[in-house]
């Protein structure tokens, strides 16, 4: 442990999964992999929506916007993970609050994103002759910067409260990053009010959005049960299905590691339960938008064309 003249921690070390000491190369080959897959499906479908001119629609706007938060969030994660399997990884409290920082950030922005995104396809499906007019560039890119202003609002918040904590007994972090419970549980400093901080802001974010998705949802349904013919029904699931995917894989993981208790226990089974949204669903969802969409089939025919020539 690095301690400074005030006797606060300057340096972590973060543990990541050198417990599995069996488990070494596997766990770095699957990560590494990981981390290829994630950069190569967001930049790939970063790339299909900017070049072709018919994925500028607002949905593909969002899908942009979550592509290049799952990319940033896991070139914000990865890279200090992989690095705990060939030497011993340690990050600067600087460092430390930067990633939990940009961590929160890309999180809580996906959330907002994601709630932007279930909106949409209410416009679409329950007002599609609105829809044009509704959801035009200039609401789309307000949408957006909400999103963003918002989950920036929160990652301060999570930030400026472990900053004020001191941390002078041990420096070292049993997960693979710098997150909230795992920074608390070193602190010497008293943590019942940054618990009650932390759980109102996650509270928030998560209330807020599961229920305007909820109600969009909700109204959607509720849309879909007049449609009469087969083929508007087979439209309306094709439109939200990549979404409800999304959603379910993102929200699920994140509340199944932050339900825990805050036990010893619980800490390492958080680790290994937040891999999943840290890490496989920004891997997922490139896959998720192309595979079940005919869209950016079609995109990725037009620009493997336009390269061959």
């Amino acid at each position: 442990m690095v301690v400074g003249n005030d006797s606060s921690v300057t340096e972590f070390i973060l543990v990541g999964f050198t417990d599995l000491t069996q488990l070494q190369l596997p766990l770095f080959l699957l990560f590494f992999m990981n981390c290829m897959v994630t950069v190569v499906g967001n930049l790939s479908l970063i790339n299909l929506i900017y070049l072709n001119a018919h994925l500028h629609t607002p949905m593909y706007f969002f899908i942009f916007n979550l592509s290049f938060i799952d990319l940033c969030h896991s070139l914000v994660i990865t890279p200090k993970l992989l690095m705990s399997f060939v030497s011993e990884n340690t990050i600067s409290f600087e460092g430390c609050m930067a990633q939990l920082f940009f961590f929160c950030f890309f999180v809580h922005s996906e959330c907002y994103v994601l709630t932007a995104m279930a909106y949409d396809r209410y416009v679409a499906i329950c007002k599609p002759l609105w829809y044009t007019v509704t959801m035009f560039p200039q609401v789309c890119s307000l949408l957006m910067f909400g999103s963003y202003a918002m989950g920036f609002a929160g990652a301060m918040v999570h930030t400026g409260d472990m900053v004020r904590l001191s941390f002078c007994d041990s420096s070292i972090i049993n997960h693979y990053m710098c997150d909230i419970f795992p920074l608390l549980q070193l602190s010497c400093s008293r943590i019942d009010a940054s618990e009650l901080v932390d759980s109102i802001v996650v509270s928030t974010v998560v209330i807020m959005s599961s229920f305007i998705i909820f109600v969009s949802y909700a109204l959607i349904l509720s849309n879909i049960l007049h449609i009469s013919s087969a083929q508007g029904w087979s439209k309306a699931f094709s439109t939200c299905g990549s979404h409800i995917i999304t959603i379910a894989l993102f929200y699920g993981s994140g509340l199944c590691t932050h339900l825990k208790t805050s036990s010893d226990g619980s800490l390492g089974q958080r680790k290994f339960l937040s891999v999943f949204y840290t890490n496989i669903v920004p891997m997922l969802n490139p896959l998720i938008y192309s595979l079940r969409n005919k869209d950016v089939r079609l995109a990725v025919k037009k620009t493997l064309k336009r390269v061959a020539n």
